[in-house]
């Protein structure tokens, strides 16, 4: 028997010609929407977790959290390498495998990767490299398998039902918002009572019955055969490769697009923190606020199917590309409206986290419009023996616009002289210098309990005006930075905190100076090196005071800054300080902090319930720090975006004009491939 019999005895290898829906059509909905709860489910806690649980993960804590800017790079790079690998998986498919083998090979991965975010905090391996490995496994699991599923389900259709197409796909893009709805309101819930095993464990489970789901419809689906050389033969000839680089110049305009839709997970997220998180009688966590968009795109896609696109139809021809252009200008509106927001919490006051919504109605429309029709476009303009390579063009546009935002937050971070102190051996003899090529600095261990780490000033000579003390602990967690400003910033802390604490009324009713009203108290001030210090208020309990520092330079990694920050005494009973009223990442700072000493718990309960803001009374503190500055923050930062995102939808209009559509549909009765395209994908599975 024959390779090409043996197949077809095992397989479907071309569409049924038929006008219903295909029978392989309900296993693959099903199976991305399971595959997209254990995606987003462990991608909106993400930012969250790097910022506020990671350096607590092991059974001690010696080192600082994330900044918001690192926790944005590095969630965005994740995504990049998400949508990066979707080339390799195309090319694994279209060239080798066929979808089907391609999809349940690296599902298998996707769910290892799970298992590693899983085992964090479990030794022999740190917290940071479980985290590695298990986002680079989901990265490469999930990316490879991105462009076969979506080139999968349009393979199930032939020319007597390709009218089906839209309705599938549409179909298709609701399995992924119901899926990413359940498992964003889940996710956030499970990590803040259950912890981050849990948390990421969960959607491993989903992951695991998502491939599951998908061997169970193996005999249902259309099984098209990888191209092999027939594939080279497509790619060298110019009728069917010109496709691509054409459509390359479309998706590079749709990547602007992703670098400002991913930031719902990442700087929206951080945004929520400083918002009042209390809406419609509930208290939203802020990772949770991102199951809205799922649920406007369902809303969404039918009043667009059935009302908006009709209406313009009847003033002008809607095509895909009119679409996009259009849902690119809508985008604007989005950013504007968080650019806005921010602006109201940089100026001290805490709006309701339900302003985020109106901003979601607008990115989600401009969604619908976009990536929707990105979907469908991708496949229709996409040669027969290269759907899954071009669906992978445009997942790689998703890659490209997350390289962009990782890019812009690794450049707006200054190095922090606080980094010299990670990782540090406390029981290292040598007395060489210690350098991680930005800051050098000399271990002094004089007093075990509290030893030092002297660091150079930008003249690198020891014992001058410009050298920095890092205090540490015995275990080698920072604990304070000291140089010559550091009483000239106190000085002036001072004053912001008597100008808080001297207004009438009580806590809920005190604000911290504005820009404005913090000139007078700030007339003069000056850090050790004559550079002036100046104020920002960045949200409603917290403020920065920043200098050049000793190099004299601004925006450098000499930056000097303190940074205030108010706990505001709660107006009603502080809550009971029983274990079970903590949540776990408080009961892991008990289990940390305390050192398994009993007689320690209850004052670090008290502490706790404070900085949740169930104390007694106000408490003000004080951090201070060289270097670690984020550039572009506030509401500038989404101002940038939301000009990035204009310049963006103007300069597509005419490049939309030019392209010229052709479709290309898959044809029931010629399967376009020979003996030599035809791989053996006769498997035991």
């Amino acid at each position: 028997m024959s390779t090409s019999d043996s197949q077809s005895s095992t397989y479907n290898d071309r569409p049924q010609a038929t006008s219903g829906m295909p029978p392989g059509i309900p296993y693959i909905i099903g199976n991305e929407a399971a595959e997209r709860f254990s995606f987003y489910g462990m991608k909106a806690i993400l930012t969250v977790f790097m910022v506020d649980y990671l350096h607590w993960m092991s059974s001690s804590s010696t080192s600082q959290g994330m900044s918001n800017a690192e926790a944005t790079e590095h969630y965005h790079t994740f995504t990049a390498a998400a949508y990066f690998f979707p080339v390799l998986g195309a090319l694994l498919s279209d060239i080798f495998l066929g979808k089907y083998r391609t999809i349940l090979y690296l599902s298998i991965v996707y769910c290892i990767g799970h298992a590693a975010l899983a085992m964090m905090g479990a030794p022999p391996v740190s917290a940071g490299m479980w985290l590695f490995i298990g986002l680079l496994l989901i990265s490469i699991g999930s990316g490879g398998i991105k462009p076969c599923v979506s080139a999968h389900v349009g393979d199930q259709f032939g020319k007597s039902n390709s009218h089906l197409l839209t309705k599938v796909y549409q179909w298709f893009y609701f399995s992924i918002n119901f899926g990413s709805f359940i498992s964003t309101l889940l996710t956030p819930w499970v990590l803040e009572h259950y912890g981050p095993h849990w948390a990421f464990g969960i959607p491993g489970v989903l992951m695991a019955i998502a491939t599951l789901l998908f061997w169970m419809g193996r005999h249902k689906f259309v099984h098209i055969r990888p191209g092999g050389y027939r594939f080279l033969q497509e790619i060298l000839s110019w009728e069917k490769f010109s496709s691509i680089p054409k459509l390359m110049i479309i998706f590079s305009f749709v990547a602007v697009f992703w670098a400002l839709f991913d930031q719902t997970g990442s700087s929206w997220v951080l945004q929520a923190k400083n918002l009042n998180q209390k809406w419609l009688g509930v208290t939203w966590l802020e990772s949770q606020i991102q199951a809205i968009n799922p649920i406007l795109v369902l809303t969404l896609i039918p009043i667009f199917q059935f009302l908006i696109y009709p209406a313009i139809d009847r003033v002008f021809p809607l095509t895909p590309i009119r679409k996009i252009s259009i849902g690119l200008f809508v985008m604007i509106g989005g950013f504007a409206i968080v650019a806005l927001l921010q602006e109201r919490v940089d100026a001290g006051g805490q709006p309701s986290i339900g302003w985020q919504f109106l901003a979601y109605a607008v990115l989600t429309a401009s969604e619908v419009m976009v990536s929707i029709t990105c979907l469908e476009f991708a496949y229709t303009q996409a040669p027969k023996t290269m759907k899954s390579i071009v669906m992978a063009v445009f997942l790689f546009s998703v890659s490209m616009g997350n390289v962009f935002t990782a890019t812009v937050n690794r450049y707006i971070q200054t190095p922090a002289a606080a980094s010299l102190a990670e990782g540090i051996d406390l029981t290292a003899t040598s007395t060489e210098p210690i350098t991680n090529g930005t800051f050098t600095g000399e271990l002094q261990q004089d007093d075990p309990e509290a030893p030092t780490l002297l660091l150079l000033g930008p003249d690198a000579k020891k014992g001058t005006e410009d050298d920095v003390e890092l205090i540490l602990d015995k275990d080698g967690a920072l604990q304070s930075v000291k140089n010559a400003s550091t009483d000239k910033f106190d000085a002036v802390a001072e004053k912001i905190e008597s100008f808080f604490l001297d207004q009438d009324g009580d806590d809920s009713t005190r604000s911290l100076p504005s820009q404005e009203e913090a000139q007078s108290l700030l007339a003069g001030a000056t850090d050790a090196f004559g550079n002036p210090i100046q104020y920002k208020l960045i949200s409603r309990d917290r403020y920065q005071l920043v200098s050049a520092g000793a190099d004299s330079e601004p925006d450098t990694q000499w930056d000097e800054t303190l940074t205030g920050s108010v706990e505001r005494a709660s107006t009603e009973d502080a809550p009971e300080t029983e274990t079970q009223s903590f949540n776990w990442l408080e009961r892991q700072k008990i289990a940390i902090k305390s050192e398994g000493d009993p007689t320690k718990v209850e004052a670090i309960q008290k502490e706790l319930v404070s900085e949740r803001g169930g104390g007694a009374e106000t408490k003000l503190s004080r951090d201070y720090a060289i270097g670690g500055r984020t550039l572009l923050e506030g509401a500038d930062y989404f101002w940038f975006w939301t000009k990035c995102i204009f310049v963006t939808a103007i300069l597509f209009v005419p490049v939309g004009y030019l392209y010229k559509e052709k479709a290309y549909i898959q044809d029931e009765e010629d399967a376009e491939h020979t003996d030599e395209a035809i791989a053996d994908e006769s498997i035991s599975t």
